[in-house]
């Protein structure tokens, strides 16, 4: 509820009463600030698209509402975040638990050379929201790190899937060394490598390593799906994890279209199921012992290559990095 309450509150200020921001949604007005409180992606997305009905899509007012969105709002994904030692590990936890932050994007961390790359696939956020969610996200993560550490990280380049426009100049306001590079194909943030090694003021092996196993945790009991996706899950288990969309409607008996909205009503998509799904199944049959080749074998993939490329996709490191990790743990 809480990044509700933050959208709510900012529409609020640019004069949009909260029951406009609101209709539609579900989402009663008492439990807005209820910290416990929970609601659906299909929720949000049906209150962003109330806020720029309201207030337009022009360019910048994502940039306005990344501003709010701070470390201490995440809950333990913050708190896991803030407590690493450095910006190296900080990436680490944060992408790798990138889906208890707030966006709707798939993010992973790559590496262009030795710099690490954050990039956002937004392709699955519906076009009408698109621009200010992106907006968002860049804006957060830079308002997140400026707290984390005061200083200007070495930013090489923002790429931004927009046309040029002045309002933009607002990120060098963080990111004074960028480069930013509209029409991009998609938002990317590269950092140099520089910055890697940079210590965090608040940083604590104990306390990260609790908010590090709550994050786990909590990824944990939201996998748990029920509903369709459940039904859909079970199913791509039963067919090894790789399966397309209308062998696991038939499965179903459902139709494609009626399958996909479905999913739609709780929140997500196909892909989203499949892809987590095989990613769980991945990770236990290497915590299983299985070499890359046998687990590649397993899932259906004609090569280890084509597995391990699928797998940092999903994870955001190789599989032979993750099974060494989770070892050294």
């Amino acid at each position: 509820m809480t990044s509700a309450a933050l959208l709510a509150d900012f529409a609020a200020e640019l004069g949009v009463p909260t029951a406009r921001t609101l209709r539609g949604t579900g989402i009663r007005v008492g439990l807005l600030h209820d910290p416990m409180a929970e609601i659906t992606a299909g929720q949000e997305l049906s209150l962003l698209r109330n806020v720029i009905d309201e207030l337009g899509d022009r360019p910048g007012l994502g940039l306005a509402a990344g501003t709010r969105y701070h470390a201490s709002s995440h809950g333990v994904w913050g708190f896991a975040v803030i407590s690493s030692p450095n910006v190296r590990s900080a990436l680490e936890v944060g992408v790798g638990f990138a889906e208890l932050s707030f966006s709707f994007a798939r993010i992973r961390l790559d590496y262009e050379g030795p710099h690490p790359v954050i990039a956002f696939d937004d392709s699955a956020v519906p076009p009408q929201v698109r621009r200010f969610h992106t907006e968002r996200d860049l804006q957060a993560t830079l308002t997140i790190q400026h707290e984390l550490i005061p200083i200007h990280l070495p930013v090489r380049r923002l790429e931004l899937p927009f046309p040029a426009d002045p309002v933009y100049d607002g990120f060098l306001a963080y990111a004074p060394t960028a480069t930013i590079v509209f029409d991009a194909p998609a938002p990317r943030l590269i950092i140099d490598a520089s910055a890697l090694d940079i210590p965090f003021p608040q940083a604590n092996p104990h306390i990260a390593a609790m908010y590090e196993r709550q994050c786990a945790d909590l990824v944990q009991r939201r996998s748990e799906r029920l509903g369709v996706s459940g039904q859909v899950r079970a199913a791509l288990v039963r067919r090894g994890g790789i399966a397309a969309q209308p062998e696991v409607a038939a499965d179903l008996t459902l139709s494609v279209r009626t399958l996909r909205r479905r999913l739609a009503d709780e929140g997500t998509t196909f892909r989203e199921v499949s892809e987590e799904t095989f990613g769980l199944l991945a990770e236990e049959l290497l915590d299983a012992g299985l070499t890359v080749e046998q687990v590649a074998e397993r899932l259906g993939y004609s090569t280890a290559s084509a597995f391990t490329h699928a797998f940092k996709s999903w994870k955001g490191e190789p599989p032979g990095r993750y099974t060494r990790n989770r070892r050294a743990r």
